[in-house]
């Protein structure tokens, strides 16, 4: 049974008995106990999820795969997809199975539509709260952006299919965003502006520009336009599907700062915001463990209030940085998690503790 983890690098394409002899892994290293010996994906599977079945730390997969350079596609596990594991001298080969008998993998790509493959993490709801949500950096920068004004028909809100008119400059190529000004991210401990949000609310073409004033037509809302939302080119929301899950270069220490929408308590794959950004280091991709704060106690002779010590209790995989904050994804979650929460590098699997 402790040899199906290697299935999950014969999705993600690789020739894993070069890589096997490269990494020094045997059949025992870093297996979940329960580990099967055989697993056919589904619709809706991710590799993350994937490789939970047979890794102890799902995050570390590509530490397989990354060995062999002429793979530059890791998407090769697809719905129907049989994976299986046979003994090569001693190390681990992969078989797939594809309905029609068996096939060994190679370092090479077979061309099938990327709309199939598994993807390495649910990407739907990350491109959704990306498509509405955006950082500022330097706040100090919205006073000279663009801002509606008035709608037609002195409407002081405006929905699709509606005229209005914002102060400044508007591009004139291509679609430009309303945003509402949102949370403000602050350090907990220094104080610093890390960032400020900007909600989504709508999308808009301009018609023509007459001096200071542009005229929009409203082409898609998620809520009603209103009067003082900024105007803002559209993003360039591209988000990177081939997420390559490791833990930082650097050793990172931070919170959570919030929760979009306000929820308060957190749960496995919800959107966090972090005190932690490019320049301390973070990039998408990046793994970091979550450790639950302890309780607040009043000590029995002082009667001092003290905290109990943490408890490792998630995994968060940060999709979008930004100069001092990012947004991740939970991933894993054991306990129920909340604002204020520690993140750290997470742990890496000693393959002696596991044998």
């Amino acid at each position: 049974m402790r040899r199906a983890w290697l299935g999950l690098a014969a999705g993600l394409g690789l020739a894993v008995a070069a890589g096997a002899q490269a990494q020094g892994l045997s059949w025992e290293d870093g297996l979940r106990g329960d580990a099967p010996d055989r697993y056919t994906v589904v619709r809706g599977d991710t590799l993350w999820d994937i490789s939970g079945r047979f890794l102890r730390h799902p995050w570390q997969w590509p530490e397989v795969w990354q060995v062999n350079p002429q793979i530059r596609n890791p998407h090769l596990i697809y719905p129907g997809d049989v994976v299986y594991l046979y003994d090569c001298d001693g190390r681990p080969c992969i078989g797939l199975e594809r309905g029609q008998g068996q096939v060994r993998l190679s370092p090479e790509m077979r061309t099938i539509p990327h709309r199939e493959a598994i993807t390495p993490i649910p990407l739907e709801d990350i491109r959704h709260f990306l498509r509405e949500h955006r950082i500022v950096d330097d706040p100090e920068a919205l006073e000279e952006l663009a801002y509606v004004v008035g709608g037609d028909d002195r409407r002081l809100m405006s929905g699709v299919g509606d005229r209005l008119y914002a102060r400044g400059e508007v591009p004139a190529i291509g679609r430009v965003g309303f945003y509402r000004v949102g949370e403000r991210f602050l350090d907990p401990a220094s104080g610093e502006l890390l960032g400020l949000e900007l909600e989504g609310v709508g999308q808009a073409r301009r018609e023509r520009q007459e001096a200071e004033m542009a005229v929009l037509e409203v082409t898609s809302s998620q809520q009603e336009v209103r009067n003082g939302d900024i105007v803002l080119p559209l993003e360039d929301r591209g988000l990177v599907t081939e997420f390559v899950p490791r833990a930082p270069e650097r050793e990172v220490e931070g919170t959570i700062l919030a929760v979009p929408g306000g929820v308060q308590f957190i749960g496995r794959l919800q959107v966090v915001a972090l005190d932690r950004g490019r320049r301390d280091g973070l990039e998408p991709g990046h793994v970091l463990r979550v450790e639950q704060r302890g309780e607040l106690v009043s000590d029995p002779r002082t009667g001092e209030q003290l905290r109990l010590p943490g408890e490792d209790a998630g995994l968060v995989m940060v999709f979008k940085a930004y100069q001092k904050m990012s947004y991740g994804l939970i991933m894993e979650a054991s306990r129920t998690l909340a604002v204020g929460d520690r993140v750290h590098n997470p742990r890496r699997a000693v393959s002696a503790a596991l044998r």
